[in-house]
C-alpha cells in the first residue's frame, strides 16, 4: 500500500494539504448553504481544513457545494464517515481531496489513496496504530478524542514519536488546547461549530 496519508519529499499527502494546520472544522448535519457558508467564515479566519462526513446522498449534495466553494479560493474539502470502497468512488466523483474514516480498514484506505485521496483513519488502540504504520501511513484519528483523554495521546505517541495525530470526537474551544499540549498534530471540531462563538476562538490556535 502507498504511504498517501505519510510525509513526502514533495510535501503532498496530509502533511500537503493540512500544511501546517492545528484545526479542522467538521461540518455535519447542515443544509449546503448553512455549510458553505460556515466554512467560508472557517477559511476567512485561517482554518483552511474542512471536512464534510459524507454518509447519504443528501450529505454528498452537501460535499460537492462545499467543494466548489473551496475550489474557488483553491481550498482543499476533505470527505468523513468515509467507511466503503463504495464511498470512495463516490466522494472522489465529488471532488474531495482527502478521505476520513472513524476507524481503519485496510481496503478502504487503499482505494482512497489510488482515487488520489489521502486517507486519514480512526484509532483507538497501539493495535490500531501499528496496523496503520504497518500499512505504510502515519496520520491517524484519534477517536473519540473526548473518551481516550488528553493524556492518551501523550502516552501513544511515546513508543511511536513519529505519529501524527488529529483528536477528533467531543473537542471544542475549551479543551481543544489540552490535546495539543498532549501532542496532538491537529484538533478537529465538529458539533460544537454550531455555537457561533467556536470558530474564532479556535482560530486562535491556527
Amino acid at each position: 500500500m502507498s504511504n498517501g496519508n505519510d510525509d513526502s519529499t514533495s510535501g503532498g499527502g496530509l502533511d500537503g494539504l493540512f500544511g501546517g494546520q492545528r484545526v479542522m472544522a467538521i461540518l455535519r448535519g447542515m443544509p449546503a448553504a448553512t455549510t458553505v457558508g460556515l466554512a467560508t467564515r472557517a477559511w476567512d479566519l485561517g482554518v483552511t481544513a474542512v471536512e464534510i462526513p459524507a454518509r447519504d446522498p443528501g450529505s454528498m449534495a452537501v460535499l460537492r457545494a462545499a467543494v466548489a466553494a473551496g475550489a474557488e479560493r483553491g481550498l482543499p474539502v476533505g470527505a468523513g464517515t468515509v467507511i466503503t470502497t463504495e464511498q470512495v468512488r463516490a466522494v472522489a466523483e465529488a471532488g474531495a481531496a482527502f478521505t476520513v474514516a472513524p476507524g481503519f480498514d485496510p481496503e478502504v484506505m487503499a482505494a482512497s489513496e489510488a482515487a488520489g485521496m489521502p486517507h486519514l483513519p480512526g484509532v483507538a488502540t497501539p493495535t490500531d496504530v501499528q496496523a496503520v504504520l504497518k500499512a505504510g501511513a502515519r496520520w491517524v484519528k484519534a477517536f473519540p478524542a473526548s473518551v481516550l483523554g488528553a493524556d492518551w495521546i501523550k502516552a501513544v505517541r511515546a513508543p511511536f514519536p513519529d505519529l501524527r495525530i488529529v483528536a477528533t470526537g467531543g473537542v471544542d474551544a475549551h479543551n481543544a488546547q489540552a490535546f495539543l499540549d498532549a501532542g496532538a498534530s491537529m484538533v478537529a471540531v465538529g458539533s460544537a461549530l454550531a455555537d457561533s462563538d467556536q470558530i474564532p476562538r479556535l482560530a486562535e490556535l491556527v
